[in-house]
């Protein structure tokens, strides 16, 4: 499936337009087109529904999700929700996804009024994983302009080298012969010259395609109809003020021509009828003064009105009349079926279909974007339905997060604490608590579980007495709660260590079958993807045999995640260049991570960047199905993950998800000490699908 974006480069290239002749060149190919125009701009003088949607449904039946308005969009960039728009629009892109082989994006046209539009478009680009096809239009540009225009705009998508950017739509080209305006703007762009850019269609200007309806024309006035004739039929090509004598108006009277007036021109009204009598298909008469025609003029006429010439009026005066018959708006009307499909035509047979449908044909590597991966953390999670219980119930970011979660229906929390303590804190706070939301006084339960978990450390020991003791600390407590199904997973670490999460886990729940091991990754929200990082919190200094185990974790996890796990074991070495003993145990656990899953795509020892980017693993592992690609990045010890993922977060400004613990017979996730309360409920999320992924 491919999604591509149609980006404007400024205001007035004929976006919809365009939107609509790509949709039926690619419908022409054979595939199965879905359109999406995710934020309506309205015009001024739009009512009805969103435009471009509404001539995609007249057009070609295709139906989408309908466009979030603009005031709802300015207020969440105001609130500073970009994320949450962004997820928002993921999701409505997600209802359609699976309906289409391919899916239309129509960005946002850049304006005064919406001068965001542009970084709306390349979040919209990198949200979606879209492919972008910029349209331009030489408006009163020379090249060098719209040449420049271009390249601008292809930087906010990466560039016109970047494999996203894919070409370019010029319309509205008035030049001729358009092949020498195409061979003049490949001299002043060198990416459409050296192939960087395809041109995808070039346009020229049709200004038959943008005659308007009379219709069109006397509801922009408000204009009173005496005889509608064919005022839904008639096409204005031209407005004319008659100011003249009838000897020298007669040779304007042309078929498509709108006739301008006042009411008590008896002159003109006769010239007009007798035209339209003998043939010439007018657009209209319009009147103007609020004068009323003599009606012996208008019987005279009435031949001509019966033969469909519209005749209307309005009370303002003819000069104020034209004046406002140029204020009308140049897009197609929804109700223009007509003018729709025949601009639609138009366009099509001017594109590259067969250049479309190739690309159409190739295979991409889909990425997952964060905002993505957020709303489908929260989308399985609340499908997944579990109890989640939070041993730091006093803490008042987990209130909050538990909060959240439970309106939303991410999971369903327990907080262990006292119920009073908790609801103190949440009206100190300010934290509106649900109703439903469960919270257990540890005191109140604490007994039931020493003999349990008396016989599960029998072998160590453990006497009633000692378990009362270690029952004291609510995430021994919350362990057992999970050891004995009364929960479904465990997130603590605002408060406690990592240690104290991990040892109870280890202790009292022990490690999944298959598994020798607990380890973590994390989930690297980049802005175009999301990585997954491991091991970065939990083992110091794996030994082959464990580095292997970690791979194939992570990779389950990724997998678990939406994330094609491809998995590059990460070392200062890249093939058999390097040696010594630590390349030598990142080298073997590759061998036994491929032995133990022979179908996976693993690869190493790789460094960093032969692994990440796809120039460098074509040049230092050719023949790799890994490097350049990698999505899982599995480092040696420690000390190297735990410092790669701190650098990768705070000096790109990148949010992690985790770390997220893997190897435990059931879920239990640990929190950075200084988590965000937005950090607490994508974890919960995390550990919800965890629970939800645990075979039964």
């Amino acid at each position: 499936m491919h999604t591509f974006l149609l980006a404007p480069t400024g205001f007035g290239v004929g976006l919809s337009s365009v939107s609509l002749g790509v949709v039926q060149a690619l419908l022409r190919s054979g595939l199965k087109v879905g359109f999406f125009k995710p934020i309506a701009q309205p015009h001024p003088d739009d009512t009805g529904p969103e435009r471009s949607s509404a001539l995609m449904q007249a057009t070609h039946d295709i139906r989408q999700p309908k466009a979030l308005s603009l005031n709802y969009v300015e207020r969440m960039i105001g609130n500073g929700q970009l994320d949450e728009l962004m997820e928002e629009i993921v999701s409505m892109h997600q209802q359609i996804q699976a309906e289409y082989d391919i899916i239309i994006v129509e960005g946002m046209t850049p304006s005064r009024q919406a001068n965001y539009a542009e970084r709306i478009n390349a979040h919209l680009a990198k949200t979606m994983d879209a492919e972008v096809i910029l349209v331009s239009a030489p408006s009163s540009d020379d090249l060098n302009e719209l040449s420049d225009r271009i390249e601008m705009q292809a930087q906010l998508f990466g560039g016109t080298k970047d494999p996203k950017v894919l070409g370019v739509i010029i319309n509205k080209v008035e030049e001729t012969p358009i092949n020498g305006f195409i061979e003049r703007l490949k001299s002043h762009l060198p990416a459409l010259r050296k192939g960087d850019l395809h041109l995808i269609g070039c346009i020229a200007k049709n200004e038959e395609l943008n005659n308007a309806r009379t219709s069109d024309f006397a509801e922009l006035i408000k204009a009173k109809v005496h005889n509608a004739g064919d005022i839904e039929q008639r096409r204005v090509q031209k407005v004319i003020l008659c100011s003249r004598t009838v000897a020298n108006i007669v040779p304007l009277l042309q078929p498509g021509v709108l006739v301008v007036c006042p009411g008590d021109r008896d002159d003109i009204i006769l010239a007009t009828s007798l035209a339209e009598l003998n043939g010439v298909l007018l657009a209209g008469l319009l009147l103007t003064g609020d004068l009323t025609p003599n009606p012996s003029i208008m019987d005279i006429g009435e031949r001509a009105l019966k033969g469909g010439l519209p005749v209307m009026s309005v009370p303002t005066g003819s000069y104020d009349t034209a004046y406002n018959l140029t204020r009308l708006y140049k897009g197609i009307p929804i109700s223009d079926t007509e003018r729709a499909k025949a601009v639609t035509e138009y366009i099509a047979g001017q594109l590259d279909q067969d250049w479309l449908a190739a690309r159409c044909s190739t295979v991409r590597q889909l990425l997952l974007s964060p905002p993505a991966f957020r709303h489908q953390l929260v989308k399985r999670a609340q499908q997944a339905n579990k109890r989640i219980v939070l041993p730091e119930g006093n803490e008042p970011r987990t209130i909050q997060a538990a909060a959240i979660c439970q309106k939303r229906g991410i999971a369903r929390c327990v907080l262990l604490a006292k119920p009073e303590e908790v609801h103190a804190i949440a009206k100190a706070q300010g934290i509106e608590l649900p109703g439903d939301l469960e919270i257990i006084d540890p005191e109140s339960i604490r007994q039931r579980f020493i003999a349990p978990m008396v016989e599960l450390r029998k072998d160590k020991g453990l006497t009633p007495q000692l378990a009362a003791v270690q029952l004291e600390d609510t995430v021994v407590l919350a362990t057992m709660m999970l050891a004995e199904d009364e929960v479904d997973g465990l997130v603590s670490g605002a408060v406690h260590t990592t240690a104290s999460t991990i040892r109870p886990a280890l202790q009292l729940l022990k490690t999944a079958p298959g598994y020798n091991l607990v380890s973590s990754v994390f989930f690297m929200l980049l802005p175009d993807q999301v990585l997954v990082y491991g091991d970065c919190a939990v083992n110091p200094d794996p030994t082959a045999t464990e580095l292997a185990e970690i791979a194939l974790q992570s990779a389950e996890s990724a997998q678990a995640f939406g994330i094609d796990p491809r998995v590059a074991m990460i070392s200062y070495s890249t093939g058999d260049s390097g040696t010594g003993a630590e390349v030598e145990k990142v080298r073997e656990a590759t061998r036994i991570a491929r032995e133990r899953n022979p179908n996976m795509p693993i690869d190493g020892p790789l460094q960093y960047d032969a692994a990440s980017i796809e120039s460098v693993g074509r040049s230092k592992a050719p023949d790799s199905l890994v490097a350049g690609r990698a999505t899982v990045f599995i480092f040696p010890d420690l000390n190297t993950g735990n410092t790669t993922y701190k650098a990768v977060q705070r000096s790109a400004n990148v949010i992690s998800v985790g770390p997220m613990l893997q190897g435990l017979r059931k879920p239990v996730n640990d929190l950075s000490r200084g988590a965000l309360v937005d950090d607490i409920v994508f974890t919960i999320a995390l550990t919800a699908i965890q629970a939800a992924s645990q075979p039964q």
